[in-house]
């Protein structure tokens, strides 16, 4: 699908000169870049698939929170950053971006209407004391081109103290720290909750109980936490760098018998688990003819030993037994709620 916001980036990242930063997360990226790869351009990216893919075109990358922490106090001459789905990520950006950018380096920073991309450029201009212009490639695709000033004495934008991983739920087991950029970062969610409560549905399917299991697409690491024990050591993976930290840091409060990996649905692991735990991340609208589907189905395939049981829970309307049939020999929907569904997958196709 094409992205009309990065294609007015798309230049200015062909040209870029000077110590160039490129912030680049989910919303980032096409699938033909068709850039070539600068040495003066360093890409930030909280997304190790996007890692991983603009690694192997070239680019020079960093895999982090978009924490910037490393880079001086006006040491960069351009930043450029297709903005993010989430508000507190976009204004972390901005608010870096002053103290990164030197006097006169710029900021181009572009999205689209229905992602408030004029109100963070009227929010942005005035961080730069008004210093911008505006190029738009239609009606609902705009780009800032901010310019920084000497001087910058205006208040900083609410980024939800984006850094700061913070106490956001508890149960009678845990508390749990997560941060904006995590999906559902602030509360316990609930498909996630319905599938511990109901957890035996699928254990006592199990020949013997679990010593391992997987966790794919970890998240804070709710599910990861709640499955480990003395006995059972739980691998919890995410491509998204929030998320990774959140969840080690769970994991480093509650002393988890596991471990935290970056990794795209498993990629770069090669063990097979008897058990496979799973929220994954669909949602009201999702196509379950997309590839994130299959990608999920692919790896818990790939992963899961021949006679071990995978736990998805989906929200109910989504028809993810269809899509697991040409995976699976056993595909069963164990329970609902009303609002979410358990299904077993087992006897993974080879």
């Amino acid at each position: 699908m094409k992205d009309f916001a990065f294609d007015l980036l798309r230049p200015e990242l062909a040209q870029a000169t000077g110590t160039t930063l490129w912030i680049a997360d989910e919303n980032a990226l096409q699938p033909e870049l068709a850039i070539t790869p600068r040495n003066n351009v360093t890409v930030i990216s909280n997304r190790i698939d996007l890692t991983d893919s603009l690694t192997e075109q070239g680019w020079q990358c960093r895999f982090s929170d978009f924490n910037f922490s490393e880079y001086a106090d006006g040491s960069i001459d351009t930043l450029i950053y297709r903005v993010s789905k989430e508000k507190p990520i976009v204004h972390h950006v901005i608010n870096q971006a002053i103290r990164l950018l030197r006097p006169d380096g710029k900021l181009f920073i572009a999205g689209l209407k229905n992602e408030g991309i004029k109100t963070y450029l009227d929010k942005a201009k005035k961080r730069f004391a008004g210093n911008m212009q505006t190029e738009k490639s239609d009606k609902n695709t705009w780009m800032g081109i901010l310019t920084r000033p000497d001087a910058c004495d205006t208040d900083s934008l609410d980024d939800q103290d984006y850094p700061v991983l913070r106490d956001v739920a508890s149960d009678e087991t845990y508390h749990y720290y997560s941060k904006p950029g995590v999906f559902g970062w602030n509360k316990i969610d609930k498909g996630s909750e319905y599938l511990i409560e109901q957890l035996g549905r699928f254990t006592e399917r199990l020949k013997q109980p679990a010593t391992r299991i997987l966790d794919l697409g970890c998240g804070y690491g709710y599910l990861a936490m709640n499955c480990a024990s003395d006995d059972c050591f739980v691998t919890a993976t995410d491509n998204n760098a929030t998320a990774l930290q959140a969840c080690q840091e769970n994991f480093s409060r509650h002393k988890i018998n596991g471990e935290v990996i970056p990794a795209n649905c498993a990629e770069g692991i090669d063990s097979r688990y008897p058990m496979i735990i799973c929220n994954p991340p669909f949602h009201q609208g999702f196509s379950v003819t997309g590839d994130l589907t299959d990608i999920f189905l692919r790896a818990t395939r790939r992963r899961l030993e021949n006679d071990g049981i995978a736990a998805f829970v989906t929200n109910l309307h989504i028809p993810l037994e269809r899509k697991a049939s040409a995976h699976f020999n056993r595909v069963e929907t164990l329970a609902d709620n009303g609002s979410f569904k358990l299904v077993l997958l087992a006897k993974p196709k080879r």
